[in-house]
């Protein structure tokens, strides 16, 4: 599927989502590609805020047709409350159902939920985000999967300017870890430009970039990460002389850490060995030597009986 006619089809499907009732005050798009060593990926997503609630929609098709997409809510239910729930669905049309509950207080958000799969399977999660200093944050949760294994992670932000730049780590339940960073940058009005690496299990380390750009009504203001989406949430309006609240970061509810592609490297071309040339080695003539054999006189025998067998005579 081309790029423009995913982005067509994404954003048509969040139409449906996104009826909240009343005009949205805030909303941004984006869409990308992902070249990689099995193919080519595209992807978009569009999302929007209004009625203390924010939607969002995003798709990827893979190269051999796939198509998988996720849909989700956030709302906020009182002063520093939020609650959420989405819909995330497989290329064979196999559906994840997550929700969960955000609390906020304090400079730290905390963050639970569950996920069910189509065969009736819950994973839970869990995870708190602190922000330490002014443009500073850290984070850490745990998934734990139907079957008891428990993925741990751990990231920290630091916002400077008009960049934010993010690290952190997923380890698994067998000690294995994946490393993560990214950079989000503010090149213009309503336009961030994104950069992520992930390096896997294995050492193999996959780089993306990309740029989302922002729309509806649209007013500067802190920066939120989740994942590789880079979000410009709107600042709040100010009415009182007191400064406004510290910016709240909403969790997202589920980590996804992307696919390693498996990078196989081609063998050595083959050269061939040089050639073997055989020098034969110079001929050397050595006579033969003279040997004299003497003569042995002959000697008579006459005719004898050997047991009873006659041998008649005979020179030797």
């Amino acid at each position: 599927m081309a790029r423009g006619a995913l982005r067509k089809a994404v954003l048509g499907a969040a139409a449906a989502v996104f009826a909240l009732g009343s005009a949205s005050a805030f909303a941004w798009s984006g869409h990308g590609t992902a070249y990689t060593s099995r193919g080519v990926y595209n992807g978009a997503h569009y999302g929007s805020c209004g009625g203390g609630s924010c939607s969002h929609a995003g798709s990827v098709a893979g190269p051999y047709g796939g198509f998988a997409s996720n849909t989700g809510t956030v709302t906020r239910t009182a002063p520093g409350q939020f609650s959420n729930s989405g819909t995330a669905t497989g290329r064979y049309g196999n559906t994840v159902q997550h929700s969960g509950d955000t609390s906020c207080a304090g400079g730290t958000c905390s963050h639970t939920g569950t996920m069910t799969g189509p065969d009736g399977k819950t994973a839970t999660t869990s995870g708190d985000v602190t922000r330490t200093a002014p443009g500073q944050y850290s984070s850490s949760g745990s998934v734990t999967g139907s079957n008891g294994n428990t993925v741990n992670h751990s990231a920290s932000t630091s916002c400077a300017g008009s960049t934010c730049a993010r690290s952190g780590t997923v380890t698994g339940p067998d000690n294995n870890s994946v490393y993560h960073s990214g950079t989000a940058t503010r090149v213009a009005p309503g336009v961030v430009t994104t950069s992520t690496s992930v390096t896997g299990t294995q050492g193999h380390t996959v780089t993306s970039s990309g740029t989302v750009v922002t729309g509806g009504v649209v007013v500067a203001g802190g920066t939120t990460t989740t994942g590789t989406t880079v979000v410009v949430a709107p600042k709040p309006v100010v009415v009182a002389p007191p400064p406004p609240p510290p910016p709240v970061v909403v969790p997202p509810p589920v980590v996804y850490v992307p696919p390693k592609p498996v990078v196989v490297t081609p063998p050595p071309a083959y050269v061939p060995p040089p050639p073997v040339v055989y020098v034969p080695p110079p001929a050397v003539y050595v006579a033969p030597r003279p040997v004299y054999v003497a003569p042995r006189a002959a000697v008579w025998v006459p005719g004898h009986w050997v047991g009873r067998v006659w041998v008649p005579a005979h020179w030797v």
